[in-house]
């Protein structure tokens, strides 16, 4: 297995899903959070996961898993700053896998496309899922550009370096659903639980 770091975003405060935290509701008979770690973990040596909002329950529900928690103490302030924290406790060397902890239609075999194509493409520059004109996530980054990512001070993380320097991006075409939907709102999950 190559050296994969995974990264699992999960700070976010879950203001449209009302009162409860989207990432501890069920999918396939564990919570969200989980079903995610369980997909990563599938695919990469190490997973990390970023908490912030509810950082305790979120531990909870991954209670008994290998997970490296890393805590956001800004994560109010939004996902750039988990983006941040992730990517200083990834280390210097092997391939990050960042992605949402929000995505659950995503499947361990739609990363492995990821990371395979990522590989057989240009393994020095970012790797973006697209279809139809939209970007998706995870995200392949090498360990060769992490630290460029967090030069910018007022604008550190993944989307404005991918916007201003292209040269260092690539895209592929990736059919999965998976890729590009999240759960923000009730309404969405509802159309995720139907599906399962």
């Amino acid at each position: 297995m190559r050296d994969v770091i995974g990264i699992i975003l999960a700070g976010g405060l879950s203001q449209r899903m009302g009162a409860r935290n989207k990432l501890l509701l069920p999918v396939n008979g564990v919570p969200m959070v989980r079903h995610m770690v369980q997909n990563y973990a599938a695919v990469a040596t190490c997973v990390i996961v970023v908490t912030g909002h509810e950082a305790g329950e979120i531990e909870a529900a991954l209670a008994g898993t290998n997970v490296v928690f890393v805590f956001n103490p800004g994560f109010a302030e939004g996902q750039q700053t988990s983006v941040v924290c992730g990517l200083r406790a990834a280390g210097a060397d092997g391939v990050v896998l960042m992605g949402l902890g929000d995505q659950p239609q995503l499947t361990a075999d739609d990363l492995r496309a990821l990371l395979d194509a990522h590989q057989v493409a240009d393994p020095a520059r970012i790797s973006i899922p697209t279809a139809d004109g939209r970007r998706g996530n995870p995200i392949v980054i090498p360990a060769e550009l992490r630290a460029r990512l967090l030069v910018d001070g007022k604008s550190p993380g993944c989307k404005a370096f991918t916007r201003a320097h292209p040269k260092y991006v690539q895209f592929h075409q990736m059919k999965s659903a998976g890729f590009y939907a999240d759960v923000d709102t009730p309404e969405d999950y509802i159309a995720i639980a139907a599906a399962q």
